[in-house]
């Protein structure tokens, strides 16, 4: 039996401005009333700028899930560097965003790839039992990734402190000027299908200039495209380079944030926690 979170929603991608980015790569979905199948998602991949491939070279292809498969090069992530083979369930949101995503953001999301792949040969080669924190920090980005880009440093200071009422209320209209949210992680977009107060992205933070916000946004995706995947090539990166960013904070993405008292709710909009000096 088919849980009511399976059920195919017809229109989904423009159920919320949370969804804009997938608009361009989806809109093959847009009249469909039923689920697509493995054909209807490849047929996603016509980039303009040519088929995505990963890192090795491969063509991305998205292909019906397999049995769980204990040999490395079958497991899910080495798969897909290893032979361009996605691994997709039928009937699935997580797994249809994580498509979407793979179309609109070609370039990071084969820099993940191949980050989780270099990373998962490492844990293999020293026995680790658990997750490298480079690796958890990728999930991180994978699962649940916001793109924050802002040409106004106060807003960035503003967002790093956790100052969320003075932020999205008190410098709402800088915020939809010179600030600019997009969800990157497909576990993050299947939460905005039913979104809950409490739902938290991970950022990652972009200075921009201000011409950056007079371009088409399939300009601005790209552009953004290429930044992430020169971040995803740092040796160093870890879970505490992000920044929690309650989404529903951003003004228009939740009904509720057009009234002032939404942002008084300190187990959403949590303050920072002052480090102990003594």
């Amino acid at each position: 039996m088919r849980s009511a979170s399976d059920e195919w929603i017809s229109g989904f991608l423009q159920i919320s401005p949370i969804f804009e980015p997938l608009r361009e790569a989806g809109k093959l979905f847009n009249n469909y009333n039923h689920w697509p199948d493995i054909e209807n998602l490849n047929h996603l991949n016509t980039h303009p700028m040519g088929k995505i491939i990963t890192k090795s070279g491969k063509s991305i292809r998205f292909v019906s899930q397999a049995k769980t498969n204990r040999e490395f090069v079958q497991q899910y992530e080495p798969r897909i560097y290893l032979t361009g083979e996605i691994q997709t369930r039928a009937h699935n949101w997580h797994d249809l965003f994580n498509a979407l995503v793979w179309v609109t953001c070609p370039r990071s999301k084969a820099a993940l790839n191949q980050l989780h792949y270099h990373a998962l040969l490492e844990e293999r080669e020293h026995n680790q039992v658990t997750r490298s924190p480079l690796r958890d920090a990728a999930t991180l980005i994978d699962e649940s990734g916001v793109i924050v880009v802002s040409s106004n440093d106060y807003l960035i200071e503003l967002l790093k402190n956790f100052a969320w009422k003075t932020l999205f209320w008190y410098q709402r209209a800088a915020v939809l000027a010179q600030m600019k949210f997009f969800l990157f992680g497909h576990g993050l977009y299947e939460k905005a299908l039913h979104p809950y107060l409490g739902m938290t992205g991970k950022g990652l933070l972009f200075q921009v200039s201000e011409v950056f916000f007079n371009q088409r946004l399939i300009n601005q995706i790209a552009m953004m495209d290429r930044w992430l995947e020169d971040y995803l090539t740092r040796e160093c990166l870890t879970s505490a380079d992000l920044v929690p960013v309650p989404v529903l904070g951003y003004p228009g993405w939740s009904p509720d944030n057009s009234d002032s008292s939404y942002y008084d709710n300190q187990r959403y909009f949590r303050p920072r926690k002052m480090k102990n000096t003594s």
